[in-house]
């Protein structure tokens, strides 16, 4: 499939005896062909459908599909991108008078006389076989030794916050790797703050916009301890855990407190290798996760309930592991079996979680900021001593990938 849409998004020059257009009670079997300077296509109209070929790569476009998405003034608004034509007044049953493909492209005359047209490459990139065959989001999964391996670079305060550049290689590397680090920011929340919204908006949560915090227990959470933290995923009880956690460690007079950082795609994916069942298990099965707070006049009762794993249901790539033992809930979102089978496979991530060689250990320093996929990378610490005290925030994933996007990324 990358072949053809490679190809499809070349000047495609068909040739004249392409064949006649199809009209509306014409509907067969019969194939026509098309060829360019380089590859052969062939098309037919069925009844529910326009078929486009190439090779051993097919693609179908229902009608009411054709008819919803097209791109014609009357139907479509290119300024603000957004649809005119109302989708609820299309007949279900929808049929072109006619069809035909000229000079690469597609056009449907509809029975009230509109027309509807599209490239092929265009057609190519939207249609779900395409989709089915393409990664939304390229990552690379990595363990220890990868991952020291690939030298990854860091961001430089100065150049990020006055470069294009700098910030793109930066949010890149962070779409890769799902952590990237900021060197040089002055040890503050103020700079902390001012380096986050390079990348996007700033989410307020239970903790505030911003977050200062020291192991004075002052909130309901072990994080606001001196305790060793086990690799998890933050705010998984809320429906839509916080995309993007922003680290920075203003000051530590003492011992211990490095943080932990785990790929947790690269080990679901040894999950879905060593067991499918098990990956399945963790996809299916909702989980509640609560934050219960009555600590220094706060009062919070938060719930949020989702599969460990989540992934497009298009082309079966993973997209968020949801992962927190510390505020998971009673199992009773499934039936005794399934929870049974649940917890073999929870048992199976876990081991790969805890397996050291996919244990990266960063020592955070006053000026070292570190950006994590929090729907990616799990996170955690030692034990310490003495005075700790770490700020950040989060971010929306939304506006990282919007951000992302803007820069020409592929997100």
């Amino acid at each position: 499939m990358a072949g053809l849409l490679r190809h499809l998004r070349q000047n495609i020059r068909l040739v004249s005896s392409f064949g006649k257009p199809h009209t509306k009670g014409a509907y067969s079997q019969k194939r026509h062909l098309a060829s360019t300077t380089t590859t052969l296509y062939d098309w037919r109209a069925a009844d529910e459908y326009v078929e486009i070929s190439h090779g051993d790569a097919v693609m179908r476009f229902d009608y009411v599909w054709l008819r919803d998405t097209c791109r014609s003034a009357a139907s479509y608004n290119p300024k603000t991108s957004q649809r005119i034509l109302d989708t609820a007044s299309i007949d279900l049953n929808i049929r072109p008078a006619q069809t035909k493909v000229t000079d690469g492209h597609l056009s449907l005359t509809w029975p009230d006389g509109h027309v509807t047209s599209y490239s092929l490459s265009w057609l190519a990139e939207h249609s779900h076989q395409a989709k089915a065959r393409t990664v939304l989001q390229p990552r690379v999964l990595w363990n220890r030794d990868t991952y020291d391996a690939a030298q990854v670079p860091s961001a430089r305060w100065e150049e990020f916050m006055s470069s294009e550049a700098e910030l793109r290689s930066f949010v890149q590397n962070f779409l890769l790797y799902g952590i990237a680090f900021v060197d040089g920011v002055p040890a503050s929340v103020e700079a902390t703050e001012a380096v986050s919204e390079r990348v996007s908006i700033i989410r307020e949560t239970l903790y505030g916009r911003m977050w200062s915090f020291t192991s004075d227990l002052s909130r309901g959470d072990t994080a606001y301890t001196t305790q060793a933290l086990d690799r998890h995923t933050d705010t998984t009880y809320l429906h839509e855990p916080c995309g993007v956690q922003v680290f920075h460690c203003l000051q530590h007079e003492g011992t211990g407190g490095r943080t932990l950082l785990v790929d947790g795609f690269h080990a679901a994916h040894a999950v879905l290798e060593a067991s499918p069942e098990s990956f399945r298990a963790l996809c299916r099965v909702p989980i509640r996760h609560e934050n219960l707070e009555a600590e220094g006049g706060h009062r919070n009762h938060l719930v949020g309930t989702g599969p460990v794993l989540s992934a497009h249901p298009w082309n079966r790539e993973l997209y968020m592991i949801r992962y927190n033992n510390y505020d998971r809930a009673p199992i009773d979102t499934a039936p005794p079996e399934e929870v049974r089978r649940w917890y073999a496979a929870h048992r199976l991530l876990t081991a790969r979680l805890r397996d050291p060689g996919n244990e990266l250990w960063v020592k955070l320093t006053p000026g070292r900021v570190v950006f994590i996929d929090n729907w990616r990378v799990l996170h955690g610490r030692d034990s310490f001593t003495g005075l700790r005290r770490v700020c950040g925030c989060y971010l929306p994933r939304d506006d990282v990938l919007s951000t992302a996007r803007a820069l020409g990324l592929l997100a």
